[in-house]
């Protein structure tokens, strides 16, 4: 019996020999009297030929095929000519000539051709078990198996235990809407889907297992982005009797771990570290990507000196102005490519983009009449400047002079190609606030979650001066990205009720939604921390793309869609009727 070779396993040293393939017709080309297929299998692509004179059954068969039917071939492996040599493919030296050919399947005429980059997205997510036939996708999905394989393998020499949550649970405020689920038992109640296991590993360390770990579905009803998504995986990691720097070093060895095993890149430990407020002060942005320069430079007492009243009248009313100092490019950008920098950055809530260019050693541009010779040689010495030099300005509340900058600096090293694709800075941001402040609700929200504790030396501030407080956390930032973010929990009572009672919880609220944790903190809480990492997103920055739909076997839209299964969808009366629900819909 021949037994079935996969598509790269025919190799030249098989010529000679017979061999059985079995896959999809790629590609089929009729040259009158032979007929050559691409047979695609999930391992690559191989050439097979049909020639009369080996089997005229077999061309006559070839003959019907078409694109993605599913066939099975016998046939002699050939040598091809060196002038006939693919080298696109890995099997491009050598080619089966046919002598048995059976359709398994026949296919209709497909959506889209599998070699055709150019398909929009809702299309691809319409057919997307067609989708997923394509090379890249295919290799993106066995990428995301090594990354969750070598996770595993990790953290069980390390002695972690993999346990499961529930995914019905009870709904509390998390930062995000939950999705939740009707009972038809509890009439007029509902669980929650979890927006992460954080309560869940909590009581499991409570319960004494020191080490758990989960690759866990968790769901956000938020709105969406280009690495963001409805329902995710979390790489979920808790662990007891460990402190905030036994926690990051055992998290700077599962990515050294990980990035060798998968990419084959050595990590260099231990990994960088910055401050919220530097992260902020010098990048805008609390995930800042260091594989490019281009840091925000604070100008707010500068700005103090000099006669430009938008400036000055900024920092008098306690707001800031930044700059950032786009090195030899000031020729490359006319005035036009500026006004839209400025269109940019006004989405951020900028009310405006200053600018300046140095040429022939002396800043050029509409606002340089406002400062005299002093400001410009203190503003040279100040950064750095030379000829053909670009600067441009926010003046704002701290709030938008970061976010605008922040966003402008990354635009800026995409828009002139300043970023190393294949490069990986990975770097830990730490000392974050524990709250902040929503100017619309007029009340402070846990920065991270409600279980967070604060550094020791900032609890006294917790009813006094809350913004002031830092946390016990710490995000890992990959490229600009927040990887994964962790913290070390409060599991003491008494300092849970203090962060309750700064989150502005009533006691009814307080024991409505965190009853049974803080009945669980009496009888014995060890202390403990650890993090969670969005494995969509680590996978997408290794598989090269910036779209976390790639990395996704079945991803949503970005309106939370599933084109392929039509959901959400409606369901049937009866259903909602079991559920005790009744849809209020007008006529």
């Amino acid at each position: 019996m021949t037994m079935r070779h996969h598509t790269i396993e025919v190799t030249e040293s098989l010529t000679g020999e017979t061999v059985k393939l079995k896959g999809w017709v790629q590609k089929r080309r009729d040259l009158g009297g032979l007929i050559f297929i691409d047979l695609r299998d999930r391992k690559g692509v191989i050439q097979v030929v049909f020639n009369p004179e080996v089997s005229r059954e077999a061309l006559e068969t070839a003959e019907k095929i078409r694109s993605e039917y599913v066939i099975e071939v016998s046939g002699e492996v050939l040598k091809r000519d060196p002038s006939q040599f693919n080298d696109n493919i890995e099997t491009g030296k050598i080619e089966v000539l046919v002598n048995e050919v059976t359709v398994l399947s026949k296919a209709e005429t497909p959506p889209f051709q599998i070699l055709d980059d150019t398909i929009g997205e809702d299309v691809r997510l319409k057919y997307r078990y067609m989708d997923l036939r394509r090379e890249k996708l295919q290799n993106t999905l066995r990428l995301r198996h090594q990354i969750n394989r070598s996770v595993r393998n990790f953290l069980d020499n390390e002695e972690f235990v993999d346990i499961e949550t529930p995914v019905l649970s009870k709904s509390t405020p998390e930062g995000a809407r939950d999705y939740l689920v009707p009972s038809r038992v509890h009439e007029g109640e509902f669980y929650a889907l979890p927006q992460s296991p954080q309560i869940y590993k909590q009581l499991l360390m409570l319960s004494g297992m020191e080490k758990y770990y989960q690759i866990v579905k968790c769901f956000r009803d938020e709105d969406l982005r280009a690495d963001r998504q409805p329902e995710f995986t979390q790489i979920d990691i808790e662990m007891s009797f460990m402190d905030q720097e036994q926690i990051m070093e055992l998290n700077e060895r599962l990515i050294q771990h990980v990035m060798k095993n998968v990419k084959g890149v050595d990590v260099e430990l231990p990994l960088p570290r910055m401050t919220y407020n530097q992260a902020m002060g010098e990048y805008g942005v609390d995930k800042p990507d260091t594989r490019f320069d281009l840091k925000l430079r604070d100008l707010s007492e500068f700005s103090k000196t000099v006669d430009f009243k938008v400036f000055r009248s900024t920092v008098e009313n306690g707001g800031m102005v930044k700059a950032i100092v786009v090195k030899g490019e000031a020729e490359n950008f006319s005035r036009k490519d500026i006004d839209k920098l400025e269109a940019y950055v006004k989405t951020y809530g900028a009310k405006g983009l200053a600018w300046l260019k140095v040429k022939e050693d002396a800043l050029n541009g509409p606002i340089a009449k406002f400062f005299n010779e002093d400001n410009q040689k203190e503003l040279f010495d100040t950064l750095n400047l030379a000829d053909n030099d670009l600067i441009l300005f926010v003046a704002d509340k701290a709030k938008v002079v970061h976010a605008s900058l922040g966003n402008l600096r990354n635009k800026l090293a995409k828009d002139l190609d300043l970023i190393t694709e294949d490069q990986f800075n990975f770097l830990w941001v730490t000392d974050w606030p524990l709250f902040e402040y929503d100017e619309d609700a007029g009340r402070y929200f846990a920065a991270h979650h409600p279980f967070t504790s604060p550094k020791a030396e900032d609890v006294e501030l917790l009813e006094t001066e809350p913004e002031k407080v830092k946390a016990n956390a710490y995000d890992i930032v990959l490229n600009g990205y927040e990887l994964g973010g962790g913290s070390i929990r409060i599991h003491d009572a008494e300092m849970q009720e203090k962060m309750f009672k700064a989150l502005g919880f009533t006691d009814e609220e307080r024991d409505e939604q965190f009853g049974f944790l803080i009945e669980a903190f009496k009888y014995g809480a060890p202390p403990h921390g650890g993090i969670a990492y969005g494995l969509d997103r680590l996978v997408m920055l290794l598989a090269g793309t910036d779209n976390i739909r790639d990395v996704i076997a079945f991803p949503k839209t970005a309106s939370a869609g599933d084109l392929m299964m039509n959901a959400p969808s409606e369901v049937a009366p009866e259903q909602l009727k079991e559920l005790h629900i009744e849809l209020d819909v007008e006529e």
